[in-house]
């Protein structure tokens, strides 16, 4: 309980105050905990890093089976969420892609996160009909992932997406790949 509450504080420090603002006591404020409690659990800054990296995957996970028969509705729903009330935890993902880039030790933690989502997304593909779900996966992961980010890092954070352009966008999307949405 402890480490989750850990980790959702230096996820909402990294999305408001980026990697540099990400210290021990700043997650120890934001989470409410005594001085020192976060340190207990991360003694070292790579600790930290790898924790709030764990407590993104944690979360990912609870929201991958989509209902049978409404992948598009699902997708877009899925957007509509990172954009909207998972916001913090998507643009903490922004910061730590960027960091993976220049810190090997980050790079696995982060693609392993990344090869989960991809791997399910492949899984549900093939059962949806794709004839070539890797593939698919990789143009799916590629619409959300940018959709997601110009809404809100990009341009597109002047009007972004609502729910039933995402949806028309998903529909467009899986049926350019043949896939039943």
């Amino acid at each position: 309980m402890r480490k989750a509450t850990i980790g959702d504080a230096a996820i909402e420090v990294i999305a408001a105050e980026g990697m540099r603002g990400l210290t021990h006591r700043a997650v120890d404020r934001f989470a409410g905990l005594p001085s020192g409690s976060t340190s207990y659990y991360a003694r070292t800054r790579a600790a930290l890093l790898e924790l709030a990296i764990s407590r993104m995957i944690e979360l990912d996970e609870v929201t991958l089976d989509p209902p049978p028969g409404e992948l598009a509705d699902y997708v877009a729903g899925f957007a509509h969420a990172a954009i909207t009330n998972g916001r913090t935890r998507m643009l903490a993902r922004y910061e730590f892609a960027l960091e993976a880039t220049r810190r090997p030790e980050l790079r696995e933690a982060y693609d392993r996160g990344g090869l989960i989502i991809r791997r399910r997304c492949e899984e549900v593909l093939a059962a949806c009909g794709s004839a070539e779900p890797e593939r698919h996966a990789r143009v799916l992961v590629a619409w959300l992932e940018g959709t997601i980010f110009d809404a809100l890092a990009g341009t597109g954070s002047l009007r972004p997406p609502d729910l039933g352009e995402l949806t028309r966008g998903a529909r467009e999307v899986l049926a350019g790949l043949g896939v039943a949405g």
